[in-house]
């Protein structure tokens, strides 16, 4: 959905109205991909920043909550995260573009969908070292210091595991369209595996994948950015590693879990690579990783069926949305394959 002329004059006389400098008419045009909140490119005289807001039909909640991003991205660069991009100006009035948003720096770079870039033959071994370079990437957030750098102050860690477990249950509750049986037996299977003891606390993304990372080119897998923090906060690293082996796709996999990105092509890892990497370049316990796999599938299966709802509501348009609720069936499958096997 791109911008009306009405609400682009109104960001342009705001935009004015707070130091920016403006000759002509700004020109906007909408990123394609993401299946949540709404990106924008925006060109101010042939300097380019970038738009986020809120998704349309949805009520604002911390996961689309424009100011509590900007203030991760605030806090993440004080911290000394380098892979980042600049936050500038967060705006709460609705009145402007009909949600809150805010602007922040363009990182120029390559992000790689969930298909092969166009013309573009990207080998074994960029994605090999992609895989690498996403872990440490991963790892790197993870160790950041969490109370000089107030980054504490973004989370609540205390009984943080139960707390998604629950909500997320709810969530896909209130947003479920049919009868899913095999993801109501994971939230059951959830609740009643709970890990007994969680000792670690780190800063967390908690939406993980290479669509989120701005590489530094098609010949260099080199992570200069990470984007989209709208669920980051304070809480167990391993729920952030459950949710990027969900997203994580193999060969085997089935289409449908193929979606989100190309971990499923050749030289990348597979899933027990990534445990194995994670393991060994961290002190974490991960014993008990099956549970935190299989709350990452109901996690992403919760959000693709959100989207859907709103599909189905009418609040959205794009045809990718109308196929999620197969995506939401497979990873039903999914977690009913691994809980059975128990294995990843």
């Amino acid at each position: 959905m791109s911008l009306e002329s009405k609400e682009i004059i109104q960001l342009q006389s705001f935009l004015a109205a707070n130091g920016f400098s403006i000759s002509q008419e700004i020109k906007v045009e909408q990123f394609k991909g993401g299946f949540s909140n709404l990106t924008y490119l925006l060109d101010l005289d042939g300097k380019e920043i970038v738009l986020r807001r809120p998704p349309l039909g949805v009520k604002i909640s911390k996961a689309h909550d424009m100011l509590r991003e900007f203030k991760v991205l605030q806090a993440l660069e004080k911290a000394a995260y380098s892979k980042t991009p600049k936050a500038f100006l967060v705006c709460e009035d609705i009145s402007i573009i009909g949600a809150p948003f805010f602007l922040m720096e363009k990182v120029d770079g390559e992000i790689l969908r969930n298909k092969m870039p166009k013309g573009i033959d990207l080998s074994p071994t960029f994605f090999k070292q992609l895989s690498v370079n996403t872990l440490n990437s991963l790892i790197e957030l993870h160790q950041l210091e969490l109370i000089d750098s107030g980054l504490i102050h973004l989370g609540k860690p205390e009984g943080y595991v139960l707390r998604q477990v629950e909500g997320w249950i709810s969530r896909y509750e209130k947003a479920k369209t049919e009868e899913i049986s095999l993801l109501e037996d994971a939230a059951n299977w959830l609740m009643e595996n709970l890990p007994s003891q969680v000792d670690s606390c780190s800063f967390i993304h908690n939406d993980f994948k290479f669509d989120n990372l701005v590489l530094h080119s098609w010949d260099n897998p080199q992570i200069d950015a990470v984007l989209d923090w709208e669920m980051a906060t304070i809480g167990d690293p391993l729920m952030d590693l459950g949710t990027l082996l969900a997203y994580w796709a193999e060969a085997d996999d089935a289409l449908e879990l193929k979606m989100f990105n190309l971990s499923h092509v050749e030289g990348n890892f597979t899933r027990q690579d990534v445990i194995n990497y994670y393991a060994e370049h961290s002190n974490l316990d991960l014993s008990q990783i099956l549970f935190y796999y299989i709350f990452g599938l109901f996690k992403v299966a919760t959000i693709a069926q959100q989207i859907y709802q709103r599909f189905s509501q009418g609040y959205a348009n794009d045809p990718r949305f109308g196929e999620l609720i197969k995506v939401v069936r497979a990873f039903g499958r999914m977690s009913q394959k691994s809980i059975q096997t128990k294995k990843i």
